[in-house]
């Protein structure tokens, strides 16, 4: 098995466009600004469901050195087209300090659909994520993947942490865009489907039942993908530094690959499976990189650094064999200094310590978030936090 042409992978990025003025989503923005990005990025610019916010999905990677030129690429490209247009481009979970009240809907029939459909909970949907498709090699059931790759949803979600405030206020937790997305149905962790079959089957149903038009209105943390041979986590925060957003994709490249080659390395599951792992995702909401998630198989609870060292050593053949060393050696200095959340929360507290009023500190947090969304991978983070 050709390894590089098997687990060939994709990365979705969803971004904000805000003033520089204000530091406040744009509430509106024009056609021209898709394209623009699209005659320079060509079909790897796409609009999301509020103007404010755009989405780069990358073509087919086949290895980690290619996925740092398109991150690069792809990051560069939205934030030039928009400083020209006025606008600065920014990564992350959630906007710290605009409100969705004011904000406007992208004209699009599958957008419309959606707010005619979930009302304010469309129109409350000011967050970002982070979504990285791994191809599953034919004749492999990507449902019985899913179920193994299930328990570790939450340690993806903790490492991605990005959403530390919601409407000008700190929440308490790391990522409130998980909180946020729960408003929706279809969300959170799925339930252990039997395989594919099974899994078709309980979307037909939907579909016959008139809840959803096909299974990509399955919002779950995790799903096979309708239109690709994949399997697409979607757990993630959308990632403020590109490199940790491609730590995340090699971990779970690795996974899925692991997983394939050996399903034994799969928990077994039971009627208490899921809820531990909603526990877990929980704790991750909450603590981000700081949490101690339950283990289901013995109910230890360990801390997020032990869950990767596990992680790591089941996946050292992986690793190897998809030239992700290189890229997870920088997984360390993720753990060291923390994720977005930890950043904006530094700069907010720095800020608020220096007499700044609550505005002005949720303006510098916006600062920072506008100069490290473009920085490219592997770029020393030297950037001052103050007003």
């Amino acid at each position: 098995m050709n390894d590089a042409s098997s687990f060939t992978f994709g990365i979705e990025e969803e971004f904000f466009l805000v003033s520089p003025k204000t530091r406040k989503l744009m509430a509106r923005v024009p056609k021209a600004y898709l394209d623009a990005c699209r005659k320079r990025l060509g079909q790897v610019a796409a609009p999301e469901l509020l103007q404010s916010q755009i989405e780069a999905a990358t073509p087919v990677l086949h290895d980690f050195d290619e996925a740092i030129q398109v991150l690069d690429h792809c990051r560069a490209g939205l934030a030039e087209v928009a400083e020209a247009m006025g606008y600065r481009l920014v990564a992350a979970g959630t906007h710290p300090s605009s409100h969705w009240a004011h904000l406007e809907v992208t004209q699009k029939p599958r957008y419309e659909r959606l707010i005619a459909d979930f009302g304010i909970v469309g129109r409350r949907n000011v967050i970002c994520g982070l979504h990285v498709h791994v191809a599953v090699p034919p004749g492999i059931d990507r449902v019985r993947v899913m179920n193994g790759v299930m328990r570790w949803l939450p340690l993806f979600l903790a490492l991605s942490t990005s959403s530390p405030f919601w409407n000008r206020h700190v929440t308490g937790l790391m990522s409130y865009r998980q909180v946020a997305y729960d408003e929706w149905p279809r969300t959170g962790i799925p339930d252990f489907f039997l395989d594919q079959d099974d899994y078709d089957a309980f979307a037909a149903r939907l579909v016959q039942a008139g809840a959803m038009r096909d299974a990509s209105f399955l919002w779950w943390a995790i799903r096979p993908a309708l239109r690709y041979p994949t399997l697409e986590l979607r757990i993630a925060d959308a990632c403020t530094r590109s490199e940790d957003a491609l730590i995340i994709a090699a971990l779970y490249r690795c996974l899925v690959r692991a997983l394939v080659h050996d399903p034994s390395l799969a928990v077994s599951y039971n009627q208490q499976t899921r809820r531990i792992i909603d526990e877990n995702r929980w704790r991750a909401k909450r603590d981000g990189l700081e949490a101690e998630f339950i283990d289901e198989r013995d109910g230890s609870v360990r801390p997020v650094t032990r869950w990767i060292d596990e992680l790591l050593a089941i996946t050292a053949p992986d690793r190897a064999a998809l030239g992700a060393d290189r890229i997870l050696q920088r997984l360390p200095t993720l753990l060291s200094r923390g994720t977005s959340a930890h950043a904006q929360l530094q700069a907010y507290h720095q800020a608020r310590s220096t007499g700044a009023s609550p505005e002005e500190a949720l303006r510098s947090v916006v600062d920072w978030l506008i100069v490290r969304t473009t920085q490219k991978i592997g770029t020393d983070e030297r950037i001052d936090t103050r007003p």
